[in-house]
């Protein structure tokens, strides 16, 4: 595969699904038992030609470059770069969520990431197409990356909330908790017991529903991760990623 499109999509493989402030809240997942832990996403160098996105290649086309310097943060490089790398590994201009999946799976090869990309892939899908075009990509990467706190915290939000109801409930984090397990793999250090994804839900719970009415509200989860010194220094990680 083209590294340009692994590079395009491996910036999602810590930031996406907000992975990394569940880790925060709750301590990370062990790290799979194999050389180098889950596959690093390669640089994207940045495009040093000026000249526009390249539109004419595919059947869907993009966005003006100007329009989406507008409405993301990224420079007219960086979105030449991860329009290359999108482009390369999708011609049609979409990706379906098998094709994402796909992908995806590629930087978790010692687990299963099925689960955890449909999570992924919803997210990104703000419309419910069920196909992600370079704007949906781009615009989600753009919060991830370079959004302030309370929009990367609202997007790990509606990720964790699967039924998109204003709240999560202890069966949507359960389902988040056993797709990040899934994805890490069993053959990890130290043993994983079946009752880990599950205990982590308590933990999350115990933190973050402070009326203890058995479902966490977005201003809960919002002033509880404004409150923790760890979870607001990882929300500053990656925002030189690209």
């Amino acid at each position: 595969m083209p590294g340009d499109a692994l590079g395009c999509f491996g910036v999602l493989r810590d930031h996406a699904a907000g992975v990394g402030t569940v880790q925060q809240l709750l301590g990370s997942p062990p790290s799979a038992d194999r050389p180098g832990g889950p596959r690093s996403a390669p640089h994207v160098p940045a495009d040093s030609s000026d000249g526009d996105l390249e539109l004419s290649a595919v059947r869907h086309q993009p966005e003006g470059l100007e329009q989406l310097q507008a409405q993301t943060k990224f420079t007219k490089k960086e979105l030449q770069s991860l329009y290359r790398g999108f482009k390369s590994e999708c011609p049609s201009g979409r990706v379906d969520e098998e094709t994402f999946t796909l992908i995806y799976a590629q930087f978790f090869p010692q687990g299963d990431a099925s689960a955890y990309a449909h999570f992924l892939f919803t997210a990104f899908d703000a419309d419910g197409s069920g196909a992600l075009c370079f704007e949906d990509f781009v615009i989600g990467l753009s919060v991830l990356l370079r959004g302030t706190v309370q929009e990367k915290l609202n997007w790990a939000f509606n990720l964790y909330d699967i039924n998109k109801d204003g709240f999560i409930t202890k069966e949507e984090m359960l389902e988040i908790m056993k797709s990040i397990y899934d994805m890490m793999g069993r053959c990890t250090l130290p043993a994983l017991r079946d009752s880990a994804p599950a205990e982590h839900v308590e933990l999350f719970f115990q933190k973050m529903d402070r009326n203890g009415d058995g479902v966490v509200t977005f201003e809960e989860f919002l002033e509880t991760c404004q409150q923790d010194e760890d979870i607001m220094s990882s929300m500053q990680i990656f925002e030189n990623t690209i």
